[in-house]
């Protein structure tokens, strides 16, 4: 870079109040300064000012001591936008998914990866996709993500005697396109089409300090992070998948967050109540656990539909009951979606503009004056995010499907020392699952010296199972189809169930 591109950028920096940025350029080699100035590149000075200004802002709104709770302003979801897996209607499960099965057998349905976040809660310096929970496969969450699609493909396939695909858009960050990439290419995309796979990239947006300046990481490097899975709807247009979807003729997007090692792909009966119900935008949620549960719970606010975070609301409110002991508001979210292809567009080009970030306080690695690099121990930067859920109080027509927890949700968060959301409790999740699918499929468990193991009907989520049983997602999608294996059978514990063991 000469002199005169040095002095533009220094004026623009000007102008968006950072010059500060440029404090050690004299110390920077050529290659130092123009990894400086990339990320730079990519923001006109007022729309760096602008994001400095509101970050600032958006972080004394959320340090008052006093925040305001949106009680008044909350109503429940009324009962007409509302499905369930235990609505007693077992004819209604099956319609929704045939119609979702028949969606996805004519190549309408692709799902989407929020995959930006990096393993940092979890302990591990790689994406949490790639993370091996202990299941005696040693499968990780990407390998069980992808046999699932395969199952799902296959069954609808099965059901409809059409050959179909189901996309899979992957949606990385800086941290984790890298990673990801070389992953799928080791593991030979486990054995999924490579075209099938498409992976793109989030945009990074620069840490702030309280008072509004973009933070130097190191003397040549600016603090950078995600900004957040409502990143999704700007990464849409920019990498033009958006058009990519629909040359392939897709209309509807299941999408969800790599951590939950449950999630059904392209899951029929929800894809199917959605697209019944006429839905441009769902949320599949799980019944709080208890009222202090930290969870968004989607409800009304000022009449549209949004996730209103438990912090936002009065314990008196999180306590409300209906008279049979259900929470009122009972809706929580898991980060698990269905969009219709023409309300993503719509989102893309008339909404994305207005959604209103939401702040992250950390501890953001920085150098001071002297050009040291400084740990804080106390939280010193923000960073603005935007989440998925942002855009539901756009959709004309939303609808939210209640699911079961213990069958559909248990999110990969943290490392074994938390108590909750670690590599055991998911592993104990999907254990737990997957003996129930064996004893109602009829199967029994023996110990080692072939004594019976005792049935239990049901067990606490504290609770390891009783024997060790694990299903490969290409045997059985959502314990379908396993009488033939296991009715009247002894089985061992540990049991593993893959496809080398089943008949096709």
């Amino acid at each position: 870079m000469g002199p005169p591109e040095e002095e533009a950028m220094r004026g623009r920096l000007e102008r968006a109040g950072q010059s500060h940025l440029l404090r050690f350029w004299a110390e920077l080699g050529p290659a130092e300064r123009e990894a400086l100035l990339r990320p730079l590149a990519l923001l006109e000075p007022e729309e760096l000012a602008e994001h400095c200004r509101r970050a600032a802002q958006a972080c004394a709104r959320e340090r008052r001591p006093c925040r305001e709770k949106l009680d008044g302003r909350m109503e429940p979801l009324p009962p007409e936008v509302v499905g369930s897996v235990g609505s007693g209607d077992p004819a209604a499960l099956e319609r929704w998914e045939e119609e979702g099965f028949r969606q996805i057998s004519q190549g309408k349905v692709a799902v989407l990866l929020l995959a930006g976040g990096q393993g940092t809660r979890l302990g591990v310096p790689y994406p949490k996709g790639m993370f091996d929970v202990g299941l005696p496969s040693h499968k990780t969450l990407y390998q069980i993500q992808a046999e699932r699609i395969r199952k799902v493909e296959q069954l609808a396939d099965q059901k409809f005697g059409s050959q179909c695909l189901v996309p899979w858009y992957i949606m990385t960050s800086e941290f984790t396109l890298g990673p990801t990439e070389k992953f799928f290419q080791d593991h030979n995309y486990f054995n999924l089409d490579k075209s099938n796979v498409i992976m793109f990239e989030q945009s990074m947006l620069p840490a702030v300090t309280f008072d509004g300046k973009v933070i130097l990481e190191e003397k040549g490097k600016i603090a950078m992070a995600p900004d957040g899975n409502g990143g999704l709807y700007r990464a849409l247009v920019d990498h033009k998948i958006l058009a990519d979807m629909q040359r392939r003729g897709i209309q509807f997007l299941h999408v969800y967050c790599v951590d939950n090692i449950l999630v059904k792909m392209a899951d029929p009966v929800f894809i199917g109540f959605c697209v019944s119900k006429g839905a441009d935008c769902g949320a599949k949620v799980v019944e709080k656990a208890h009222p202090a549960e930290p969870v968004g719970v989607v409800c009304r606010l000022d009449g549209a539909f949004q996730v209103v975070e438990y912090s936002e609301i009065a314990v008196e409110t999180a306590e409300e009951r209906h008279p049979d002991g259900r929470l009122v508001y009972r809706a929580g979210n898991i980060c698990n979606h269905f969009f219709s292809l023409d309300f993503l567009r719509e989102v893309a080009e008339q909404f994305e503009s207005q959604l209103v970030p939401h702040v992250a306080i950390k501890k953001v690695p920085y150098v001071d004056e002297e050009g040291h690099r400084v740990d804080p121990l106390e939280p010193n930067g923000i960073k603005l995010e935007k989440f998925v859920f942002d855009v539901f109080p756009f959709a004309k027509n939303f609808v939210t499907f209640e699911v079961l927890r213990e069958e559909e949700f248990s999110p990969l968060k943290n490392a074994d020392t938390a108590a909750r959301d670690t590599p055991t409790t998911v592993r104990r999740s999907i254990l737990s699952q997957h003996y129930r699918w064996a004893i109602k499929a009829g199967g029994r468990f023996v110990a080692q010296g072939g004594q019976p193991i005792p049935e239990k009907e049901s067990f606490s989520q504290d609770e390891e199972p009783p024997a060790v049983c694990e299903i490969s997602p290409l045997v059985s999608y959502f314990g379908e189809g396993l009488e033939k294996y296991m009715r009247g059978k002894n089985l061992p514990s540990p049991f593993l169930l893959d496809e080398s063991k089943a008949e096709f």
